[in-house]
């Protein structure tokens, strides 16, 4: 698995997460476990595969916010069923 997060900034409620949120599952259909946070200005999503980072921050640009970042790292499943 692969943790995506980007550093956002202009989120100021949580209608402004919930849109970032929307234009990340809409620009990665294959995002899961996304959540977004405006007092840490990020928002982060795991992935089987790498994601196309340009068109990442051009999906949040184009909703107004600005995509100031985006890092990759790899990551394990953790739980009684990611052995």
């Amino acid at each position: 698995m692969i943790r995506t997060t980007l550093k956002i900034d202009g989120m100021m409620c949580g209608m402004c997460e919930a849109h970032v949120c929307d234009a990340i599952r809409k620009a990665v259909p294959s995002a899961k476990k996304v959540s977004a946070s405006r007092s840490k200005k990020e928002a982060s999503f795991l992935t089987e595969e790498a994601v196309n980072t340009d068109l990442l921050k051009s999906s949040i640009d184009e909703t107004g916010y600005t995509c100031l970042s985006v890092e990759t790292e790899a990551c394990e499943k953790k739980g009684w069923f990611g052995r």
